[in-house]
């Protein structure tokens, strides 16, 4: 009879808990969906878009045609209406779209001159947003972030000295300048403007290392890469042939030259391949091509670059500065990657959606602080994404998270179920579930640190708690507002003992001092991240509240109450305690049907 009861409970406790994706997290999932600013769901529909259009026959190909319209703009005009509908602007819309699509395998220019193509032009005026100059579009918000004006200034300043080209244009005789004998010939070709191509990429990328450096940000390599190539794009032509040995004629164009010397400068790997499938990239063309759709699109926002950089993620090698295929796992505005991923397997000859939703798993676990919470937050983003146009990425991505999300609600509703029996309190529970939680990042951060190093490494945080340096009453409830923490980091022989990390190691770090510990504050950095941002995933009170509820042993409300004060990880920020007694109150209700 007990067997019975136990499996009812845990019945109401599953369904009630499923009933609403926005009671599972803390992240406003709903806002997502349009009018919050956020665009990262427009990622996975403009994926489902394309992959359903392609397997249906449609084409990707830009080609050099007497045309006035291309097949591929079908797909375009689709994908870039889907990602305005989930709440994305014109520009933002364009850059998802091109940057989605050229990852797909679409070029991002053709032809020379009349009847040429570009992937992010064509992008930009089927949103029909007007063009913007380079030192309009930002960089994503890196706690601070900072536009690529630094670059353009940099570029110009090199150009009105004299020292960006080895042509002074003053010297140009009449007719030759703006016409063919300049631009089909070793003056443009093989002289002006691979010169210019080099320097001007090695001017912007140092240019925009230097002002996120000043700005207090990462000098992100990428960010730098990709921005100061798009400057001296705006000023060369992108269509330029290559000099004899340098590429191949009618292929490589001078677009590629800048990419390679921004690639070199930056310091980012000759290659580049795509998680789950292996697929490789030449860095130098996607940095390259990446550029010009940047320079073509229009002025995309702040957030639209942080979609960006999370589409940008879906390579092995993480070049790109977003955390949606980080060891960290994301707040649920910032995911994106994996729809890349899922996209990439799908478009494959032969795909084999089994063998695809294996290695996706498998890939996320072995690379995840959290691999738990890495699956259920994908679960929920893919969810809430197909609510706004369901496909084949999204259902793939529900088909492979959806194992991982069964068993943690079951696991943990069956835990509070035998631990409540036994004579535990609400509080204890959760406190044990937020206690592996805990345990399980830090096991994880050994393994992959130790991955990583070579060497035997482990992260132990000592302490934990709100209000490092603040008195106000959010700060004192939710700790990851003000967090006090504690922290050993051990390398081999090495040990770090980092007394209040957050709030005054990393700080004295930055200005020099305590460079004793400085080389643990990498990895006690990594694990603080992951628990800082633990609230993406509510499991640990949403379900032991709703099993309570379903069991009649409290009041839902006191139930999520008791289980929020107790969750000493996993409610960093406010919305749990709501949520909890949501699910808890269905939970009841279903018990009582």
């Amino acid at each position: 009879m007990d067997d019975m009861n136990k499996s009812r409970v845990i019945s109401a406790a599953q369904m009630a808990a499923v009933s609403n994706l926005s009671n599972l997290t803390n992240d406003r999932i709903e806002a997502l969906a349009g009018g919050h600013g956020m665009v990262n769901l427009s990622i996975y529909t403009v994926a489902n878009v394309i992959v359903e259009e392609l397997l249906n026959g449609g084409s990707m190909s830009i080609q050099f045609a007497d045309a006035r319209r291309q097949p591929i703009e079908t797909i375009l005009r689709k994908a870039i209406d889907t990602a305005r509908a989930c709440g994305a602007d014109g520009a933002n819309a364009a850059l998802l779209t091109a940057v989605i699509m050229y990852l797909a395998g679409s070029a991002a220019q053709v032809g020379i001159p009349a009847g040429n193509r570009k992937l992010g032009a064509t992008c930009r005026m089927l949103a029909g947003v007007d063009r913007s100059g380079v030192a309009a579009i930002p960089t994503a918000k890196m706690n601070n972030k900072v536009s690529a004006f630094p670059a353009v200034l940099a570029v110009n300043q090199a150009m009105m000295r004299g020292e960006l080209s080895p042509i002074d244009g003053r010297n140009l005789p009449q007719n030759v300048g703006g016409g063919p004998l300049y631009g089909h010939s070793a003056l443009g070709e093989d002289i002006v403007w691979p010169s210019m191509a080099v320097k001007g990429a090695e001017i912007g990328v140092k240019a925009m290392r230097d002002a996120m450096a000043g700005a207090s940000m990462n000098p992100d390599p990428f960010t730098c890469a990709v921005l100061g190539s798009t400057a001296i794009l705006e000023i060369i032509h992108p269509d330029a042939e290559v000099p004899e040995g340098m590429g191949s004629y009618g292929r490589t164009t001078s677009v590629r030259l800048v990419g390679k010397a921004a690639v070199e400068t930056a310091g980012l790997p000759e290659k580049v391949h795509f998680l789950v499938t292996g697929q490789e990239m030449d860095t130098a063309q996607l940095i390259g091509d990446l550029a010009l759709i940047l320079k073509d699109i229009g002025a995309p926002s702040v957030i639209g670059m942080m979609s960006f950089d999370e589409i940008l993620s879906c390579f092995k090698e993480q070049i790109a500065p977003g955390f949606s295929a980080s060891p960290v796992n994301a707040p649920l505005g910032h995911q994106g990657a994996y729809a890349i991923v899922a996209m990439k397997a799908l478009l494959q000859e032969n795909a084999d959606q089994r063998q695809i939703i294996k290695a996706l798993v498998d890939e996320r676990k072995s690379a995840s602080l959290d691999p738990e919470s890495a699956l259920l937050s994908l679960n929920i983003t893919a969810r809430k994404a197909a609510e706004l146009h369901g496909g084949p990425v999204t259902k793939l991505l529900i088909a492979a998270t959806e194992p991982a999300r069964t068993k943690a609600i079951f696991e943990r509703a069956s835990f509070t179920y035998d631990q409540i029996k036994a004579g535990k309190t609400i509080s204890e529970v959760v406190t044990e579930l937020d206690n592996q939680r805990l345990h399980r990042v830090e096991s994880q951060a050994s393994m992959l640190f130790g991955a990583m190093t070579g060497k035997r490494i482990t992260v132990k945080v000592d302490q934990i708690h709100s209000a490092a340096r603040r008195t106000v009453k959010l700060v004192k409830k939710y700790w990851s507002f003000d967090p006090y923490v504690d922290v050993t980091v051990t390398m081999d022989d090495q040990v770090a003992v980092m007394k209040g990390f957050v709030h005054d190691v990393i700080p004295k770090i930055c200005q020099g001092q305590c460079q004793d510990v400085a080389w643990a504050a990498p990895f006690a950095a990594a694990v603080l991240d992951e628990l800082t941002l633990a609230g993406c995933n509510i499991y640990n009170v949403v379900i032991p509240a709703a099993t309570a509820s379903a069991m009649k042993v409290a009041e839902p409300f006191a139930a999520a109450e008791e289980a929020e004060r107790a969750a000493y990880i996993t409610v960093g920020i406010p919305g749990a305690k709501a949520r909890a007694a949501e699910v808890g109150m269905m939970a009841l209700d279903i018990m009582e049907y």
